[in-house]
């Protein structure tokens, strides 16, 4: 995610990581003032994606891993947005690497989150570091993620992201959840989110779905970008000759986050 901001302050881009320190120092659990909730029929459902997802999930070969930098941000409406993100289970010094090159490019394009397809690498890794600055705040890295449960309490941020530049517009989302992941060295942990860090990785989470900020946007917001997302995608076609893989007029909101969440 590029950025998030309200009327009020500008924060700086989204990124994530593993919710355990880069540095390996354990993250501690944040409180989370709202009841995380979910009702019988809505959890199944839930369970019901999060586990047919897990049977057809592929695993990303030591070859999915490889990149050479430095890394470039993957704009819309490149399909590497889109395209199916596989499970990391190699955690080595390749897959530290990675991280830390997200780091970089997510800090010089100023965010505060990032995943791995917003850099062409379709595996289920993100980081993030709320306050954006290098040497300041706390980077983590969050390895195949997943939603536990969620809030019942929806907030509206006004989100930008780092594939979409210079584009903001209004997204509602749960304002807390809890998450089971894995760090850079492959260790399973669960934590709960709230605020900033939750929408942090709500964002970056849609992206290893191949879900876009403005799938949950309403009508009415997406008509206000729309002449901007149609640049976008005048870009991509000037730029390769072909033509653009997908068209916001033709565009289908997103009205259940997968494994997670109502709109």
């Amino acid at each position: 995610m590029a950025r998030v901001h309200t009327s009020s302050s500008l924060l700086p881009c989204l990124r994530f990581a593993s919710l355990h320190r880069f540095t390996s120092t354990p993250l501690p659990i944040l409180n989370i003032p709202q009841r995380l909730y979910y009702t019988p029929s809505i959890y199944a459902m839930a369970r019901r994606n999060l586990t047919s997802k897990s049977k057809t999930d592929q695993v990303a070969s030591p070859a999915d891993l490889r990149f050479e930098g430095p890394l470039k941000i993957v704009e819309y409406p490149n399909p590497i947005l889109r395209a199916k993100n596989k499970r990391i289970s190699t955690f080595d010094d390749n897959l530290k690497k990675l991280a830390h090159e997200m780091f970089d490019i997510m800090y010089k394009t100023e965010g505060i989150g990032l995943s791995g397809p917003q850099v062409g690498m379709n595996v289920q890794l993100m980081v993030f570091n709320p306050v954006g600055e290098r040497g300041e705040g706390e980077e983590v890295v969050l390895v195949n993620p997943k939603v536990v449960r969620y809030s019942r309490k929806i907030v509206a941020y006004d989100e930008g992201c780092l594939s979409f530049p210079g584009i903001y517009a209004d997204v509602e989302r749960p304002d807390s959840i809890k998450v089971d992941a894995q760090d850079v060295t492959g260790a399973k942990f669960s934590v709960s989110l709230s605020g900033l860090r939750a929408r942090v990785f709500q964002h970056e989470f849609d992206h290893l779905q191949g879900i876009l900020f403005f799938d949950r946007m309403s009508d009415e917001v997406v008509d206000s970008i729309r002449m901007e997302l149609e640049k976008l995608e005048k870009k991509y076609e000037d730029s390769t000759g072909l033509p653009s893989p997908e068209k916001v007029i033709m565009r289908r909101r997103q009205t259940s986050a997968v494994g997670f969440g109502i709109k």
